[in-house]
């Protein structure tokens, strides 16, 4: 291996251990890191009720919450829902991220004939599971209400 090789593989092994450390950069201050699992639309209200219940407990400053959609549970997530909308304004502004299944959003566009509108917070990630997977990686716990 030359130093020119040897150079570039100490910058990605950089790069990835920056990048881990800044895993938890959101709110590194949080005592708990959970993420929470919809992937039932049935389920939308206990998975919101859940959240609050947690930043109520430990405070917004001392928990980071992520909930991720995925199956039937992106529902949770359309910008047309009138019972979720407002009560999702009001975890994010506690610092709690959407992420939303890309693939589960291609499958209901194709099923639907068009692309449902998502709540303007969300955040689109390649596969709901496969954020779970990193994010569990990462040190948070899992609840699936």
């Amino acid at each position: 291996m030359n130093i020119k090789q040897k150079f570039i593989s100490f910058l990605v092994l950089f790069a990835l251990i920056v990048n881990a450390s800044f895993a938890f950069a959101e709110n590194e201050f949080a005592e708990k890191h959970i993420v929470l699992q919809i992937s039932d639309a049935s389920r939308q209200q206990l998975v919101l009720n859940v959240a609050n219940n947690l930043i109520k407990h430990y405070g917004p400053d001392s928990v980071q919450i992520e909930i991720v959609a995925f199956s039937s549970g992106l529902k949770l997530l359309f910008e047309n829902n009138e019972i979720s909308s407002p009560r999702i304004d009001s975890l994010v502004s506690n610092g709690v991220k959407f992420s939303a299944c890309s693939n589960t959003l291609a499958k209901m566009t194709k099923k639907m004939g068009k692309k449902p509108e998502l709540h303007k917070d969300s955040i689109l990630v390649s596969a709901g599971v496969v954020r779970i997977i990193d994010l569990v990686d990462q040190g948070y716990t899992l609840i699936k209400p």
